[in-house]
């Protein structure tokens, strides 16, 4: 079972949680971060790192955000990895709880 980044990241994108990860298995897209579901370990770590509270274990995503645990496979094929904290946009504590952000997610 991997982790999975939900719909709260999207345009909060707060990077605490890849300092901690033992595995570098974040990917960084323009407003959003993914696990990648082949090298996450399982480690927990980032949970209690995310200040949006969008990480989660893939049994735990609830039935609205299931389409986030094949998205985050797909996207981390595609995007970078990242391995350390970066700024926070400057808006994020502004959408940090906000609904409705998948529409928002830029690939």
């Amino acid at each position: 079972m991997a982790y999975v980044v939900t719909e709260n990241c999207i345009k909060c994108k707060f990077t605490d949680c890849v300092d901690v990860c033992p595995v570098d298995c974040f990917r960084e897209g323009p407003n959003f971060l993914v696990i990648d579901p082949d090298e996450c370990i399982d480690c927990t770590l980032c949970v209690a790192e995310c200040p949006a509270e969008a990480i989660l274990a893939e049994d735990d995503v609830p039935p609205a955000q299931h389409s986030f645990i094949a998205l985050n496979a797909e996207l981390a094929k595609q995007w970078p990895t990242i391995t350390a904290t970066q700024a926070a946009p400057a808006d994020a504590e502004e959408w940090n709880g906000k609904p409705d952000k998948l529409k928002l997610l830029e690939r």
